[in-house]
């Protein structure tokens, strides 16, 4: 089994080639391929490799499948005794990428 873990927006995510992920939105158009630099850790076959904090002769490709709206998230904010209400949402934008390989 091959995995790899990555920095991206601040998370540290297990990804594989394969499978896709949502991530915070990264700018292009949905086909483009791009190339993930930031690699914590890489297990293939029987070896590890660990990054300290990176690694730096490896790489990841992926490709933008679409970009999409994350869930609504409610924030409700009110003060006792003040008759003070507030209602506010946001939805975040994510993008969606295919891991296709890891590099060496």
């Amino acid at each position: 089994m091959t995995y790899a873990i990555i920095e991206a927006d601040g998370k540290q995510l297990w990804v594989q080639p394969g499978k896709y992920y949502d991530l915070n939105y990264i700018p292009g158009q949905p086909g483009d391929n791009i190339q993930l630099n930031r690699i914590l850790i890489v297990k293939q076959q029987d070896n590890i490799y660990l990054g300290n904090p990176c690694i730096g002769s490896i790489t990841i490709k992926a490709k933008i499948l679409k970009h999409l709206t994350g869930r609504k998230i409610n924030v409700f904010k009110t003060k006792a005794k003040k008759n003070y209400r507030k209602k506010n949402g946001h939805k975040q934008k994510l993008t969606r990428l295919l891991i296709e390989e890891i590099l060496n």
